[in-house]
């Protein structure tokens, strides 16, 4: 083996072992990528059952339900369309009616989402941005140019 070999045997080598060290950090991390997607979304698509999502809008008028159970419900809306969520836990302080929220969860094949995890926003002026987006694309940002950090 001559040692021009040796050098692309030894550089094809390493970029296979490179190669399958990504294929397996992209495989390990396939289960932690969560999709944002807004009520207008969710109603025009197919969610895969037991796919985790994010599910971002306001927190619809009227819709709060608490039970004793620390149990809550409520619906999300982007002012198109809205999800009937559920929520096991204790909710942010800031959480509240017409304000907007971020779930984190996953979609029954009844169309329930079931969150495992609700952010609030923090202050007057903040919204996630891609909650933000959505009520812009839909005519109902009332906020500034974008959504604050």
């Amino acid at each position: 083996m001559t040692r021009k070999q040796r050098r692309f045997t030894l550089i094809g080598s390493a970029g296979a072992v490179l190669a399958l060290a990504l294929g397996l950090i992209l495989f390990a991390l396939n289960d932690q990528i969560v999709f944002f997607q807004s009520p207008s979304d969710i109603a025009s698509q197919q969610i895969p059952e037991g796919q985790r999502i994010r599910l971002g809008g306001l927190v619809e008028d009227g819709s709060v339900e608490r039970s004793d159970d620390a149990n809550v419900k409520f619906r999300v809306t982007d002012t198109a369309h809205s999800v009937a969520v559920t929520y096991q836990g204790i909710l942010p302080d800031l959480f509240r009616e017409g304000q907007g929220v971020v779930t984190e969860g996953v979609l029954t094949p009844s169309g329930i989402f079931v969150a495992d995890s609700v952010l609030a926003k923090h202050d007057e002026n903040y919204m996630p941005k891609e909650v933000a987006e959505a009520l812009k694309d839909q005519g109902h940002w009332q906020g500034g140019e974008g959504a604050a950090n």
